[in-house]
């Protein structure tokens, strides 16, 4: 047995793990990669801790086995800690291991906030501010197409389309294929009702590239290798339904590979690819220089009319789901090897550290001697 890595799951994905009911999770890509580098993962959930042991499975051929074993000294992250009680959880872990992607959720405008603070960021955002009442007017004035969207939501939950009819009317566009027609004061009253007390932001709409009449973005999955340095492990393509201002998958998006919609768009399919991959890099390389041990990260980009990248949203728990449905398979089995091979890497620099430690404490002594 190599040496253990933690793999931190939310409470139903681990429960299902003996059963094979995983949902997008696919543990046994997890094994492979691991039987492959030499470490053994543990898959855990938020539990109590005591006496610094956890409890979590260990696969030994043929099956999964219930095991008690010291906190490992590194852990990936794949659940998400919001109540007080989790938390607590997560920092009894954090204080014996260092858990890559601790935090997995951020609210969408702060990520904006941080990013538009550097000048060099600001290329790649679309204009964005807090949802108010007052700021909507504003924008309604300067803009002609909108999205309302809740701030730490995903799979495009609970986000709003406006755009303005030639007419000065505003279409509205809720959910799947729910639209209304509506002029200023009343669209303005229907989005109140709508967002309530909930924390939402106003961004300005992107006027996305098109495949066969239906906007499209990308997913880009940015992670930690296993030199420590920041790769893309891949880039596929989501397009939108017919008539919906959504491209996620979990809401009805078909996937594609990133060639054939660049080629529809009229973009060079090399270029471009090299051109997201270059700005992928730029954005979360500046974000990990604010967000601590950022490690695997999912870029939402889009590319507009005339090629330029912009940001839509930064998902620190990436689901993986499109690069599988679009048969990208190698990719796939990568977005799940590349966190452990980062694991490694950490596993050998503290190893290093500690060879190091009683090296430098004799030099010390020496020195006071």
């Amino acid at each position: 047995m190599g040496a253990i890595v933690g793999v931190l799951l939310d409470p139903k994905t681990y429960a299902g793990i003996r059963s094979g009911k995983t949902g997008s999770e696919r543990i046994a890509l997890y094994q492979k990669a691991g039987q492959e580098l030499g470490i053994t993962p543990l898959f855990m959930s938020l539990r109590p801790i005591r006496n610094n042991v956890v409890v979590g499975l260990i696969y030994r051929h043929p099956k999964f086995h219930l095991v008690r074993r010291p906190i490992p000294s590194v852990t990936h992250n794949r659940a998400m800690a919001l109540s007080k009680s989790k938390k607590q959880i997560m920092a009894t872990l954090a204080a014996r291991s260092t858990i890559f992607n601790r935090v997995n959720r951020f609210d969408k405008l702060h990520i904006y906030q941080l990013m538009y603070k550097e000048k060099r960021m600001r290329r790649f955002l679309p204009w964005s501010v807090k949802f108010t009442l007052a700021q909507l007017r504003k924008a309604m004035v300067k803009h002609n197409a909108l999205y309302i969207k809740p701030t730490s939501s995903s799979v495009g939950e609970g986000i709003i389309k406006i755009q303005k009819d030639m007419n000065g009317l505003w279409i509205l566009t809720w959910k799947k294929r729910e639209t209304y027609l509506l002029n200023e004061d009343r669209a303005i009253a229907w989005i109140k009702k709508k967002v309530g007390r909930q924390k939402y932001m106003i961004q300005e709409a992107i006027q996305l590239a098109k495949h066969d009449g239906n906007v499209y973005d990308l997913r880009v999955s940015v992670q930690r290798g296993g030199d420590g340095r920041w790769q893309i492990t891949g880039i596929v393509g989501k397009v939108a339904a017919k008539g919906s201002h959504v491209t996620n998958v979990a809401k009805g998006g078909k996937v594609k590979r990133t060639q054939v919609l660049f080629r529809g768009s009229g973009f060079h399919p090399v270029i471009m690819k090299r051109m997201v991959e270059r700005s992928s890099l730029q954005m979360v390389k500046f974000l990990s220089t604010k967000l601590p041990l950022l490690a695997d990260v999912g870029l939402d980009i889009g590319i507009d009319e005339f090629g330029q990248v912009k940001l839509i949203e930064m998902n620190c728990r990436d689901q993986r789901y499109s690069f599988r449905k679009a048969n990208m398979k190698k990719t796939f089995y990568r977005t799940y090897e590349t966190p452990l091979r980062y694991a490694k890497f950490l596993l050998l620099k503290k190893k290093i550290s500690r060879l190091k430690l009683p090296n430098l404490e004799q030099s010390k002594k020496k020195v006071l001697q």
